[in-house]
C-alpha cells in the first residue's frame, strides 16, 4: 500500500545526472504521405493529396515545431503526417518539405536583403501586363524576367487589353530574346474601363467586358502540363484570366485608379488551382484537367537583391551575346569606357531597332545600378 504524502512534503527534484538526457533524434515519418500545397493562409496550409487518385482529399496542416523558420509556399511537395482524412475540423502536421526544382524569389526593393519566396515548384512565370489602363511598365517585365531566369523557370509573357492598344512593340522587344508573346482581347457590350474586365464584385456581372473565348484558349494552350505562376502589377486583369481559365476560382477583380493609374489589390494570397482541359486531346482530356495555374496577389515592386550581378545579363540573351566584345573588367554602365553594348545600339542602320536596342540597354543599366550600389 503506498504511502499517503502530506501536502506540505517537499518533493525531490530528480538529479540532473540520473535523468534522461534530451534526443536530438528526430523521428523518422516513415509513414507520411505527401501532399501538394495548394494555399496558405495565416499558418494553416491546404494540401492536396493522393493527386489524381481515388482517394484524392484536402487536408488542413500546420507546421511542425522543427519546421518553425523554415517558410511554406504555395507549391511545395511537403510530407504530412497525423489526421490527414480531411474531414472537418481535422489537423495534419508538415513535418518536411521534398526537394525544390525551381524557387521564384524577390525582394522588397534592391537594397532588401530578405528574400520572399514567392512560389516552388512551378515550371514557367506568366508575366500579366496591360497594354492599356493601367500602361506597360517594361522594367517591371524586365525584373520579372531575370527573376524567372534566376529561378531556371521559363517566361511567357501575357499581354492582355489588346482592345484598348497594339501589342506590336512589346512583342518586338521581348520576342527576339526568346520570351513567348500571348495576346488576350476583351469583347463585350459595357464600357470595360475599370482595368480589369469586371465589376470589383463580379466579374462575370452584365455589363462587363468579357475575355474573348479565342484568347482564352491560347492562353490555356501554352499552359497545358504545366505549373505556371502568374504575375503582375495590380489591374492588369489577371484575376479576370484566371477565373476565364479556372471557371468557378472566383479570384476578386477590382478598378484602376483614374488618378493614379494603380490597380487595386484583391486576390490578397497565392492559391494554386487546376487548369480544366478544355478542347483537345491528351491526357489532360482523360483526367480532366491538364496543368496547374498559380494567382499570385497584385504586386507593386520587384527587387532582385538576391539575383548575383553576373547573372543579370545572362537574362538580357542579346546584350550578353553583345558585351563579348567588352574590354575586360568592363562594367557595363552608362559611364563605362569602351563597352561594346553602346557600339551595339549603333550597329544596326534600321531606326526602328537601333530605338528598340536602345530601350533593351537603358533597361539593363537601371538594374545593374540599383544592384551594384548595394554590392
Amino acid at each position: 500500500m503506498a504511502r499517503a504524502r502530506d501536502e506540505h512534503e517537499r518533493w525531490a527534484r530528480p538529479s540532473k545526472r540520473g535523468s534522461r538526457p534530451r534526443t536530438k533524434q528526430r523521428p523518422e515519418h516513415a509513414d507520411a504521405l505527401v501532399g501538394l500545397v495548394t494555399g496558405v493562409d495565416r499558418g494553416r496550409y491546404t494540401l492536396l493529396l493522393d493527386e489524381g487518385g481515388p482517394h484524392e482529399r484536402d487536408v488542413l496542416a500546420m507546421k511542425a515545431r522543427e519546421l518553425t523558420r523554415t517558410r511554406v509556399v504555395v507549391g511545395d511537395r511537403v510530407d504530412v503526417v497525423g489526421d490527414t482524412s480531411g474531414e472537418r475540423d481535422t489537423l495534419a502536421r508538415i513535418v518536411r518539405i521534398t526537394e525544390r526544382t525551381s524557387v521564384l524569389r524577390r525582394t522588397a526593393d534592391d537594397t532588401d536583403p530578405y528574400e520572399r519566396i514567392v512560389v516552388a515548384n512551378a515550371d514557367q512565370l506568366v508575366v500579366v501586363t496591360a497594354l492599356a489602363q493601367p500602361e506597360p511598365r517594361t522594367g517591371m517585365i524586365d525584373r520579372a524576367v531575370v527573376a524567372a531566369y534566376d529561378a531556371g523557370m521559363d517566361v511567357l509573357l501575357c499581354l492582355t487589353k489588346a482592345d484598348l492598344a497594339a501589342p506590336d512593340t512589346l512583342r518586338e522587344l521581348y520576342e527576339p530574346l526568346g520570351v513567348e508573346v500571348v495576346v488576350t482581347r476583351r469583347e463585350g457590350d459595357g464600357a470595360g474601363g475599370d482595368g480589369s474586365g469586371g465589376t470589383p464584385d463580379d466579374g462575370a456581372a452584365a455589363g462587363s467586358l468579357a475575355l474573348a473565348p479565342a484568347s482564352v484558349e491560347d492562353v490555356r494552350d501554352r499552359l497545358r502540363g504545366r505549373v505556371s505562376v502568374l504575375l503582375g502589377h495590380s489591374g492588369v486583369g489577371k484575376s479576370t484570366l484566371v477565373n476565364a481559365l479556372v471557371p468557378g476560382a472566383s479570384r476578386a477583380t477590382g478598378h484602376v485608379n483614374d488618378v493614379t493609374g494603380r490597380g487595386r489589390h484583391t486576390s490578397t494570397s497565392a492559391v494554386a488551382l487546376r487548369l480544366p482541359a478544355g478542347p483537345g486531346t491528351g491526357e489532360g482530356a482523360r483526367t480532366g484537367y491538364d496543368g496547374w495555374v498559380i494567382d499570385t496577389p497584385g504586386i507593386r515592386s520587384f527587387g532582385l537583391a538576391h539575383v548575383e550581378v553576373d547573372n543579370l545579363l545572362r537574362a538580357f540573351e542579346d546584350l550578353d551575346a553583345a558585351a563579348e566584345e567588352c574590354p575586360r573588367g568592363c562594367t557595363h554602365l552608362a559611364d563605362a569606357p569602351d563597352c561594346a553594348l553602346d557600339e551595339w545600339v549603333e550597329a544596326t542602320d534600321d531606326a526602328q531597332a537601333r530605338a528598340t536596342r536602345a530601350l533593351r540597354l537603358a533597361s539593363f543599366r537601371r538594374l545593374l545600378a540599383s544592384r551594384t550600389a548595394t554590392v
